[in-house]
């Protein structure tokens, strides 16, 4: 049986998480702890101890986040899982994937995306941004919701997730606005989702060019597995 693996994005981040997995398997600490060493600050104790509010700033949210689907795919390979046919990530586990891949060594990984964090963060402030997950309605109504809320704020779809799923990101006010329209119209549910930035959305092409600088020093492999891209 063929197998693929998507490794997860922002807003999946809970305190705790990996908890009993590290004390089934040593490669947690291991892992975390040489992720600590390039980071210069302790990501295993954030991760376990928060608070949840420090922990979902996208600077430790992007690093954490990665670190735990390496960790994963460690333990999944080291407990005999099969090499999946091809790997892909939802946002930021494109980079976790990537890591899977060899295309990125991981110590290098760690420190990318908590600069990508450190941008996006600056770009937009903390509490001045936000992303919502919205069920139940087609994707083109979504997108005229959002064009009604766009005149003088940022609002638009960040992520076609899957047939009846979309994120939506921009401005905090706009986002709430767009949310409580799409409930209006229809929407079965409008999750906000637990993320410090807006991300894919027209409030991050301030970041483009010093993160495009940033990867200019980063080593690309050739992938070991192939990475299906999508952000």
């Amino acid at each position: 049986m063929a197998v693929a693996m998507v490794f997860p994005g922002q807003g999946s981040q809970t305190v705790g998480m990996l908890m009993e997995l590290e004390q089934k398997h040593a490669i947690v600490k291991s892992i975390f702890r040489q992720a600590s060493d390039s980071l210069n600050f302790d990501l295993w104790s954030l991760v376990q101890n928060g608070p949840k509010k420090e922990l979902d700033k996208t600077e430790n949210t992007q690093p954490a986040l990665l670190v735990c689907g390496v960790a994963l795919w460690k333990i999944w390979r080291q407990s005999g899982g099969t090499i999946p046919e091809v790997l892909a990530g939802h946002s930021l586990g494109e980079y976790t994937a990537l890591v899977a891949a060899a295309v990125l060594d991981f110590d290098e990984a760690v420190t990318l995306v908590r600069d990508r964090g450190r941008y996006m963060q600056e770009a937009v402030p903390a509490g001045e941004g936000a992303m919502a997950a919205i069920l139940g309605l087609p994707d083109e109504q979504i997108v005229e919701i959002c064009a009604q809320y766009s005149v003088n704020a940022t609002v638009s779809v960040a992520n076609f997730n899957s047939p009846g799923q979309a994120v939506i990101a921009g401005h905090t006010a706009a986002v709430a606005y767009v949310m409580e329209a799409a409930k209006t119209a229809g929407a079965k549910r409008t999750i906000k989702l637990d993320v410090s930035v807006p991300s894919h959305c027209a409030l991050m092409n301030a970041v483009t060019e010093k993160y495009s600088q940033r990867l200019d020093k980063v080593k690309f492999s050739d992938a070991v597995i192939p990475v299906i891209q999508n952000a």
